[in-house]
């Protein structure tokens, strides 16, 4: 099927709707005619039916008789006089083309010049210069004019009598005109109509045609059947031919495009029986569907599930003002239950979704099915099932336009960075079983991607395997030191909680605690980092409010232990360069086993300053009623006390750090003197 979006069939050959046959029987009953007092037939059907076509489908039959066909679109003018000047001049350059007709030619021009205006003359055009003569030719033409029609019509009906066969004239379109052109048409149709051997075909929709035919009180039915003498009904299609041929439009349009994206053959049927199927009525909206699939789908190169995409175009094609409405209605589409701090949903979400369903109009009900079928999290607002915010990550790694990027880029054509960084994490999941190849990706990345990405992996927590567990944890573990630290919100996790949701979430796949020790065991001796150590021990483990019991209470004991003795015998520059500091010498310290040495924090000014730093955060605030963030710093002071035994202790260390005087560190300094000179910061409001 070609993917023109309104052009009809012309060959027996291209017939999808088994119309061949009808239009032979109908070229028989047309020539079955008695045409020596001239003919008006109508092939009547709504818009979009195939009118034109099935036209097409018969001129190989009136060829074969031998009778001449011309055609008259009056939809390329515009405006009674030109078209009744056109029609005169249509007719008469195709039948000077006919052998055998220059004389009916001639004679329908005389009649034509007495009808229509003077521009029509091809003398009186623009071909020639205006100025020579056109007086004397102007007063000539008046002239004929005051003669009269009646000999005219008399010598072409006598020339038209004459004729082996009679002249088939072809009038399409008629149903596109504003009303006064249609009646002006068909004022033609009459005046010509009694002719000998010619025979009108109009192709029209009935009631567009009834309707511009009605005026002061007289019905435009009872008008055109005085005009008509046989009318043929296009044979309806039937509703499974029309469905074959939408399926086979699509197959079409989908041809030749490499990446499609993913078909889920399970929601299918549901979206093309009640969303698509219904908004489809005739082969003109096959036609035109087709050519807009073609072109979207193409375009988002497979990054969208195809059947979603397939049916919003059909929203996108014959319901626009629903279309329009998707750009503002995409938070009450996409926004889970559960996802505002308050009691309940805000309810601009259901108006949203309101004001959907109202630019459906008449086709509410297709409106409604769209939001059940593709947009779960909006169905609440309907009065549905509601759907939590644990569902965001399926509808992502689906590609459902259910999930607001992937809706976003629909509309957008333009990926959120929340998007890219999940198109990065398919990559990267593809290698999770591949330690190297995965290692290699993810420090291919931009830096400041890197957390987004990993933090996108948990999208795929349902399709982790037992060949990701070691090493995935492995290499994102080692990542996490050196994966810089960005603004955040209120209530955005740290660096350290994003790897370690996935890296747990990796371990907790194996499903058993015999597994997940195995596995600890072997991921260990390979991450380079004491606090990344950490991380993945204490998730595993037991400590009250971190751990998730992965391993055996005896296991988790003998991990910490192993991992404390590993802190005690690092060196300095060992310890300076982890990447959380603070948390190391924290735990390194607590919970010792009455045999296990303590641990005591090297004397040394560049180990202070390494302490400082990893004390110094930013606290952030926020005011009730105001969006801004405040930021300040702060020493996590009563942790420093602790760390070293007691104030004197550390005022020891801060003073052999001041006598060393560090480039650029003032700033922190003067915060350490004021808080060993009692100052402590007040709290947020």
């Amino acid at each position: 099927m070609s993917l023109a979006s309104d052009n009809p069939i012309h060959r027996p050959e291209d017939d999808a709707l088994g119309r061949a046959a009808v239009a032979r029987s109908f070229v028989r009953q047309v020539l079955s005619l008695d045409a020596s007092e001239g003919m008006v037939v109508g092939v009547l059907g709504a818009w979009g039916s195939g009118k034109t076509s099935f036209v097409n489908l018969a001129r190989a039959g009136f060829a074969e008789a031998d009778v001449p066909v011309l055609d008259f679109n009056p939809w390329m003018f515009s405006g009674a006089e030109q078209l009744v000047d056109s029609f005169f001049i249509e007719l008469v350059a195709q039948l000077k083309l006919r052998p055998g007709l220059a004389g009916v030619a001639n004679d329908l021009a005389d009649l034509g010049e007495a009808f229509s205006g003077l521009a029509w003359l091809p003398m009186v055009g623009p071909w020639i210069d205006r100025g020579r003569g056109a007086a004397k030719l102007l007063s000539k033409i008046l002239q004929r004019r005051m003669e009269g029609t009646t000999d005219r019509r008399e010598r072409l009906k006598a020339a038209l009598a004459a004729l082996e066969h009679p002249i088939l004239v072809v009038l399409d379109d008629v149903d596109r005109l504003s009303s006064p052109e249609i009646r002006e048409i068909f004022k033609l149709v009459r005046l010509t109509a009694s002719f000998p051997n010619i025979i009108y075909v109009v192709a029209f929709d009935r009631l567009r045609v009834e309707q511009a035919l009605s005026e002061q009180g007289v019905p435009g039915r009872d008008y055109l059947e005085k005009i008509l003498q046989v009318a043929v009904d296009l044979p309806a299609v039937p509703p499974e031919a029309l469905t074959r041929q939408i399926f086979a439009a699509i197959n079409s349009a989908l041809d030749g495009i490499p990446e499609r994206g993913t078909f889920d053959d399970a929601v299918w049927p549901d979206l093309f029986m009640e969303v698509i199927r219904p908004l489809l009525r005739n082969m003109r909206d096959v036609r035109r569907y087709a050519a807009a699939i073609h072109g979207t789908v193409e375009a988002l190169g497979g990054q969208i599930a195809l059947a979603d995409v397939l049916t919003l175009e059909a929203i996108r094609v014959f319901l626009p003002d629903v279309f329009a409405q998707f750009r503002v209605s995409v938070e009450g589409l996409t926004t889970p239950s559960g996802q505002s701090l308050g009691s309940g949903d805000p309810p601009e979400l259901k108006a949203e979704i309101d004001a959907l369903v109202a630019a459906g109009g008449e086709r509410a009900e297709i409106v409604r099915a769209l939001i059940q079928r593709l947009f779960p999290a909006g169905q609440r607002h309907l009065g549905r099932s509601s759907f939590g915010s644990s569902w965001s990550k399926t509808w992502l790694r689906d590609r459902r336009v259910a999930h607001e990027q992937i809706l976003r880029l629909y509309l957008e054509r333009v990926a959120g960075e929340q998007l890219l960084a999940f198109t990065d994490a398919q990559r990267a999941w593809a290698l999770m079983a591949d330690g190297d190849g995965f290692r290699a990706y993810m420090e291919s990345l931009d830096q400041d991607r890197r957390e987004d990405v990993i933090a996108a992996l948990e999208t795929y927590e349902d399709e982790y395997r037992p060949e990701h567990v070691v090493p995935a944890t492995t290499v994102l573990l080692n990542l996490l030191p050196n994966l810089p630290e960005k603004p955040r919100g209120m209530l955005s996790l740290d660096t350290r909680l994003v790897v370690g949701r996935v890296t747990f979430r990796l371990i907790r796949s194996l499903g058993d605690p015999a597994a997940a020790e195995a596995a600890v065991r072997e991921i260990l001796p390979h991450v380079t980092s004491l606090s990344s150590k950490f991380e993945l021990i204490t998730d595993v483990g037991y400590r009250e409010g971190a751990g998730h019991q992965l391993v055996t209470e005896s296991a988790a004991e003998g991990f910490e232990a192993e991992w404390r003795a590993e802190v005690r015998a690092a060196s300095i520059p060992d310890l300076i360069a982890e990447s959380d500091l603070l948390r190391v010498l924290i735990f390194a310290q607590r919970d010792l086993a009455e045999d296990e040495p303590s641990f005591e924090i090297p004397d040394s000014p560049e180990m202070t300053l390494a302490v400082l730093r990893a004390a110094k955060s930013e606290v952030r605030g926020q005011t009730i009623g105001n969006r801004a963030i405040r930021r300040t710093w702060h020493l996590a002071w009563n942790t420093l006390v602790d760390l070293y035994g007691g104030e004197e202790t550390l005022r020891t260390r801060v003073d052999a750090l001041k006598a060393v005087a560090p480039d650029g560190e003032s700033e922190l300094l003067d915060l350490a003197e004021r808080y060993l000179g009692g100052w402590r910061p007040k709290d947020f409001a």
